[in-house]
């Protein structure tokens, strides 16, 4: 029988304040393509084979409408299906047959231990052309939420959903689901939001290409150019026009099964300079990204002195 685990993510869902903008951002900006419209929301394409890697749907406030992952066959679904059961997650329905306009597929959709909309999917369409271009996303590379009790979460992801624990810091624990060091990562907070969205790039090059034409149209970088701890990956961070944080990334190190150490906080803080970057270029991230990471633009929480949400949301394009 198959063991049921998932394989990857394969895209996000975002509520968004005005539709219009957001695919302007995400394919004039971010380099994302339209691929189908759906009712109230737009799907978008990297350069991957993926149907999509993010959705856009208009809602009256910016919100996390699912994380959504990838299983290998249908026999694995429900296998998924079955476990969330016996752990006592509550499910939207049983497993079925999904939107074609979203790619299709078999699947069934669930929220975390903390409330967070997930769905776990099959089959879905996938496109035959590749497109090359180093300066454009190919997939979303891994998904960082908050969490208010990362212990449960954590055990939610490893018994139910089949993931490993990869590395942990202070902050954070790291979990993988394939050969990329980490597809999750929880962050210590009050409690659930979306902390950021990595997608990948293909190399250093292309990131900084793409970093560059991100730049260029209006949206200042964050936190970055610089290269984490763990998962060796480079990064540059932005605020997108809804308050959300989106990272290009790039060169994630790949785990090898039967080597591989899971180290502790304790490590890494013995091995890491301040501030999460190896090479020393990035700098602090900026109290916006913060208070962003935090899902406090979203949530509609105060921001620190300093930081105008008039400054970030809503921002349109050069």
């Amino acid at each position: 029988m198959t063991n049921g685990k998932v394989t990857g993510v394969r895209s996000i869902e975002l509520g968004v304040r005005d539709l219009q903008q957001s695919v302007d951002f995400y394919t004039k900006v971010w380099a994302l393509e339209e691929v189908a419209a759906d009712g109230d929301g737009v799907h978008l394409r990297a350069t991957g084979g993926e149907h999509h890697v993010l959705t856009v749907r208009e809602r009256p406030k910016p919100s996390l409408l699912g994380v959504n992952f990838a299983a290998r066959d249908r026999i694995a679904v429900d296998a998924l299906c079955a476990k969330a059961k016996g752990y006592g997650i509550k499910l939207a329905g049983e497993p079925a047959a999904l939107p074609e306009a979203a790619g299709g597929g078999y699947g069934f959709r669930f929220e975390t231990p903390e409330g967070l909309p997930m769905t776990i999917s099959s089959d879905s369409v996938q496109h035959s052309d590749i497109v090359i271009d180093r300066s454009r996303p190919t997939k979303i590379s891994h998904v960082v939420l908050n969490s208010g009790s990362t212990a449960e979460q954590m055990s939610f992801f490893i018994d139910v959903l089949g993931f490993k624990h990869t590395d942990s810091t202070r902050m954070m624990d790291f979990l993988r689901c394939c050969s990329d060091h980490h597809s999750i990562a929880l962050f210590r907070a009050n409690g659930p939001s979306l902390n950021h969205v990595a997608y990948e790039l293909p190399n250093i090059d292309g990131l900084m290409r793409g970093t560059g034409r991100v730049k260029q149209g209006g949206f200042d970088i964050e936190w970055g150019v610089g290269r984490h701890g763990p998962g060796s990956n480079v990064f540059s961070y932005f605020i997108e026009p809804d308050g959300f944080v989106a990272e290009y990334t790039t060169e994630l190190d790949q785990i090898d099964e039967a080597t591989h150490v899971t180290q502790d906080a304790a490590y890494w803080e013995k091995v890491m300079p301040p501030l999460g970057d190896r090479w020393g270029t990035a700098g602090p991230p900026s109290n916006r990204m913060r208070f962003a990471m935090s899902g406090g633009f979203y949530l509609g929480e105060q921001p620190p002195e300093g930081v105008r949400c008039e400054d970030i949301i809503g921002r349109r394009l050069k």
